[in-house]
C-alpha cells in the first residue's frame, strides 16, 4: 500500500497572503461528490473574507436600523455571493483515505477590478431604468413607474452598503439612497377618494350601493390602471375585491352583502395593492421585503346600515285565548329590533308589513302528560307594492306539558327559537 502524502502546511495552518483572499474547502471522501463538494466549502471560505463594510447613511444601514429585512438576509448582501466570484484559481489539493482538501485564491486587485466594471454596469442600467421610471410616471403610469425603479434598486443590490455618489440632472446624489427615495415618494404621493365619503345602505337601495373610488398622485394627475385592493365585511366573511382603475383613474364596485356587526361599524378600506406592482420577474422575496418598508397608501369610508322601518299586524292564540307577549309577535320585534328594524305605530309610516297569524290546538293526552300543536304563519310585504319580501312559518309544533295550556305555550318557545335563527338572513337574503 503506498505510503501516505505529506500534508501540505496549508492544511494545518490558514496561508497569509497579503495580494490574495484564501478559500480552504473540506469534504469527507465518503460522498460521491467530495471534489465538487470541497470546492464549493473553498469558495464558501473565500468569500466570507471579502465582506462589506457598511457604510454610514447607506441603504442597508438605514434598513439594518428600522429591522425591516431579518439578519440573514442583510448578511447575504454584506457578503459577495459565492456565484459573482471571477478570478480565482486552484493553488493546490490535498486527499488521504478519508479527507478531500482544495486550496482556492483570488488576487485582490482583479476582485476589485472586477467589481468596478460590475458596478459601472450596474451603474449603468439603475440609471436608464430610473429614467424610464420618470417618463412613466409622467404619463400617469405609477405601477410601470414602480417596476422600473424597483428594478433599479434591485440591479444595485450588491452595493446597497456603499455610498456611491453619481450624477443625477446635474446634482450628486447616493444613487441607491436616490432610488429607494423614489420608491417611497411614488407609493406616498398616491391619494384615493371614496365617493359618496359615507355609504349608505338602505331599503330604498336593496341595501347595495355603488362607490366610485379615485387613485391620483401628487399635484392631482390621475393614475391610470393602478392596482387597487378594495375590502369590506360581508355577511359570509370578509369581502376582498382586486381591481384596476381606468383610463381616468377611476373604478366602480358595489358594496353589498355587509355583515351586521353591532359591536363594530363596518367600512370601506381600499389600499394600493403593493403585490401587483411588483412584475412576476421580479426577485420576489427581496420586493416583497422593500415593498413593507415603504408607505402603505389606504382611505376609508363608514358604511351605514339603515335598516326599515316595520309595522306588525299580529294574531296570535292559545287554544282560542289571546296568548299576549308569551306568543311570537313579541320574540320577533325583539329580533328585528336588535338588528337595527324599526318599529312604527302606523301603517303608513312603514316600508314593510309584516303579518303573523299563530294558533294553538289540543292533541291527546297518555300517562298524565298533555300535548298541543301549534301552527304559524307569517309573511313581510312592501308596503308600497304588496310584494312579498319574505315568508315562513312552523306547522303541527309540538309542545308537552302537565296540561293543555301549558303544552301550548311550550309549542310557541320551540317555533319562537326557530324563527329567530332565520328570520333576519330570510329578510336580508331577498335584498342580495
Amino acid at each position: 500500500m503506498p505510503a501516505e502524502a505529506p500534508r501540505p502546511t496549508w492544511v494545518s495552518a490558514r496561508p497569509v497572503t497579503g495580494g490574495y483572499y484564501v478559500g480552504i474547502g473540506l469534504a469527507n471522501k465518503n460522498r460521491p461528490d467530495a471534489q465538487e463538494a470541497a470546492k464549493k466549502n473553498a469558495l464558501n471560505d473565500l468569500a466570507s473574507e471579502i465582506s462589506v463594510t457598511v457604510e454610514g447613511n447607506s441603504l442597508l444601514y438605514t434598513l439594518d436600523r428600522r429591522t425591516t429585512f431579518d439578519e440573514s438576509f442583510t448578511s447575504t448582501i454584506k457578503t459577495s455571493s459565492v456565484e459573482l466570484l471571477e478570478g480565482f484559481e486552484l493553488v493546490d489539493t490535498y486527499e488521504n483515505e478519508a479527507e478531500y482538501w482544495t486550496y482556492y485564491r483570488l488576487s485582490k486587485s482583479e476582485h476589485a477590478r472586477i467589481k468596478a466594471e460590475r458596478k459601472a454596469n450596474a451603474i449603468g442600467i439603475a440609471i436608464d431604468l430610473r429614467s424610464r421610471a420618470k417618463a412613466s410616471l409622467a404619463a400617469g403610469d405609477l405601477k410601470g413607474a414602480f417596476d422600473q425603479d424597483l428594478r433599479a434598486l434591485i440591479a444595485m443590490k450588491a452595493y446597497w452598503g456603499e455610498n456611491d455618489i453619481v450624477e443625477l440632472n446635474g446634482e450628486q446624489v447616493p444613487l441607491v439612497n436616490a432610488l429607494y427615495g423614489d420608491l417611497q415618494l411614488l407609493s406616498s404621493g398616491v391619494t384615493f377618494s371614496i365617493l359618496p365619503e359615507r355609504c349608505v345602505l338602505d331599503y330604498s337601495n336593496g341595501f347595495k350601493r355603488e362607490v366610485v373610488i379615485k387613485a391620483r398622485y401628487t399635484g392631482g394627475s390621475a393614475l391610470v390602471q393602478l392596482p387597487v385592493v378594495i375590502a369590506y365585511p360581508g355577511s359570509n366573511g370578509k369581502v376582498t375585491e382586486l381591481k384596476n382603475t381606468d383610463t381616468d383613474g377611476n373604478l366602480r364596485t358595489t358594496v353589498q352583502h355587509v355583515a351586521n356587526d353591532q359591536n363594530k361599524a363596518p367600512e370601506i378600506v381600499v389600499r394600493l395593492n403593493m403585490d401587483e406592482l411588483i412584475h412576476t420577474e421580479t426577485d420576489q422575496a427581496l420586493a416583497k421585503a422593500l415593498g413593507a418598508s415603504l408607505t402603505q397608501p389606504e382611505q376609508r369610508a363608514a358604511i351605514d346600515r339603515v335598516m326599515p322601518k316595520v309595522y306588525m299586524r299580529a294574531q296570535e292564540t292559545n287554544l282560542g285565548e289571546p296568548v299576549g307577549d308569551a306568543g311570537a309577535a313579541s320574540a320577533i320585534r325583539q329580533e328585528l329590533t336588535s338588528n337595527g328594524f324599526r318599529f312604527v305605530d302606523r301603517e303608513a309610516d312603514c316600508d314593510m308589513l309584516l303579518d303573523l297569524t299563530s294558533a294553538t290546538r289540543q292533541g291527546g293526552e297518555s300517562n298524565g302528560f298533555f300535548i298541543a300543536y301549534l301552527d304559524l304563519t307569517y309573511s313581510i310585504r312592501d308596503r308600497r307594492t304588496k310584494d312579498v319580501i319574505h315568508e315562513g312559518g312552523q306547522q303541527g309544533v309540538k309542545g308537552v306539558q302537565l296540561n293543555f295550556e301549558k303544552a301550548g305555550l311550550e309549542a310557541y318557545k320551540k317555533a319562537i327559537a326557530d324563527i329567530k335563527k332565520e328570520l333576519v338572513p330570510g329578510i336580508m337574503n331577498a335584498f342580495n
